[in-house]
């Protein structure tokens, strides 16, 4: 008993000083992020799983600062994926605890439970696959990006390099994308339908599964008015607007085909040798 209680002793410190190594090493980045004029090149994928360079920063034309968003994506958003945002320190223990129950029951992973900050700290830097150590990394980051950047900060990195459909990275692409407007235009329905495409805008894509998505948006547009970010007015004069996506520009392609979706001219995506940072 004695030896199994000191390997799991041994095992802790290890555990602890790879984490901590971690840290030290991806402090750096983390830290270059915190200045609003610093731009950093991380790598997006298309629906193919194709890899493309992304600018995240000012040096990208179609970023949007914070003050330029509208606050009903905002708060679309916070309340779709993380509605304890401005509550927890980049982790919400409880969410990962219903998610690990919801997959257990299903059997199968259906369910993340990662906050908005967990979110940003996989986009930024690190890769798809779901395994234990790129889970720990996350939390690692999460930890450090909450210590290190403010909450508008937070959000306003992820709304920049959110994916809300294919080859569509960043909420004003978005915006001019569905809507032909820009992020400080839309109104609280459109909005609550940019929100219901996250996390996993391959499940809630409007141009194949519009039913889907207007229901979601609808809730969130529902939760909106329950904790006061639009009145019972607003609410009901969105409620009972046709639900219509801006389909001015067609889709020439499927989605699932081996060609990337074409970009708008107001598109936040920009492609970049690391050169020109």
């Amino acid at each position: 008993m004695r030896k199994i209680f000191l390997y799991l002793i041994i095992a802790g410190i290890i555990i602890f000083s790879i984490a901590m190594g971690y840290a030290i090493y991806i402090y750096p980045e983390v830290k270059k992020i915190e200045n609003p004029r610093n731009s950093i090149e991380i790598t997006v994928y298309d629906w193919n799983n194709k890899p493309y360079p992304f600018v995240l920063g000012s040096k990208n034309p179609g970023y949007v600062s914070w003050k330029n968003i509208s606050p009903h994506i905002k708060w679309a958003v916070i309340l779709s994926e993380d509605a304890k945002f401005y509550r927890h320190h980049g982790v919400d223990y409880e969410a990962i605890k219903q998610a690990f129950k919801k997959n257990l029951e299903m059997g199968k992973y259906v369910r993340g439970g990662s906050t908005i900050t967990q979110q940003l700290a996989k986009n930024l830097f690190l890769s798809r696959e779901k395994t234990i150590i790129r889970k720990l990394k996350e939390l690692i980051i999460a930890y450090l990006l909450e210590t290190t950047l403010s909450k508008t900060r937070i959000l306003e990195l992820y709304l920049n390099v959110a994916e809300f459909g294919p080859m569509i990275y960043g909420v004003n692409h978005a915006c001019w994308f569905y809507f032909g407007k820009s992020s400080s235009d839309v109104t609280p329905l459109e909005a609550s339908m940019l929100a219901a495409l996250l996390p996993g805008p391959k499940i809630y894509d409007p141009y194949r599964n519009l039913e889907k998505v207007e229901t979601k948006a609808k809730r969130i547009l529902e939760n909106m008015y329950k904790v006061g970010v639009i009145n019972k007015q607003v609410y009901e004069n969105q409620r009972s607007q046709n639900f219509i996506v801006n389909m001015e520009r067609k889709i020439s392609i499927k989605i699932n085909s081996a060609e990337t979706m074409p970009f708008s001219n107001h598109s936040s995506l920009v492609f970049m040798k690391k050169s020109s940072l």
